[in-house]
């Protein structure tokens, strides 16, 4: 297969993904919206954590909600847990890696505060344990998934929690989803606080 092959078959692949995850995201997802505004509205903040590309859909998030995202706004709280480098290093040393979102969590989070949390196969040791913190201290969770959910879909509260989960298996499919998915919140969010239409 020439490369131009290749890259067309990679844009058609992520197209048809979305294309066929429409139906079965887009309510997850205004619920989702309507969890992160009512936080917000009632002076709470977002968590948001996972790993590896899914760490960089934190600070994705986190950077769209504190900065804005195409409309001016007021500053929206949320933390990205996966960028300060000496407590996830001492907590990792001292704890193990599977704790260093967990503690941020219980030090950071208050009840009626969001976590986010996004792992692609649902099966992340670091991002269940922020959950089980979360659902400790009083947070909702909305979690971000693919692969059928994993062992995050079998944890999360169906009564207060919210789970994004991209019918696909493929990882790379599943990040460029979840990035529209978190571009969806970041515009339903605004649309909600702004009355923004367009």
């Amino acid at each position: 297969m020439d490369l131009i092959t290749r890259i067309s078959q990679h844009f058609k692949d992520s197209a048809q993904i979305k294309l066929n995850a429409i139906d079965v995201l887009a309510g997850p997802i205004a619920q989702a919206i309507e969890a992160m505004v009512d936080c917000l509205l009632n002076n709470g903040k977002i968590l948001a954590c996972g790993n590896g590309g899914s760490a960089a859909d934190a600070q994705h998030l986190a950077a769209e909600l504190v900065g804005r995202f195409e409309a001016e706004r007021h500053e929206l709280a949320a933390i990205a847990l996966t960028t300060d480098t000496s407590i996830i290093s001492a907590i990792a040393n001292d704890y193990g890696y599977q704790l260093v979102f967990a503690k941020q969590v219980r030090a950071l989070g208050q009840p009626g505060d969001v976590l986010v949390a996004i792992s692609t196969s649902g099966n992340s040791p670091s991002v269940i344990e922020a959950i089980n913190a979360a659902h400790a201290n009083d947070l909702r969770v909305i979690a971000l998934t693919g692969r059928g959910g994993g062992a995050i879909g079998e944890i999360l509260h169906d009564d207060t929690d919210v789970h994004i989960c991209v019918p696909a298996e493929r990882t790379a499919r599943i990040q460029e989803t979840h990035l529209l998915a978190i571009h969806c919140l970041c515009d339903g969010i605004d649309c909600l606080l702004m009355g923004v239409d367009e």
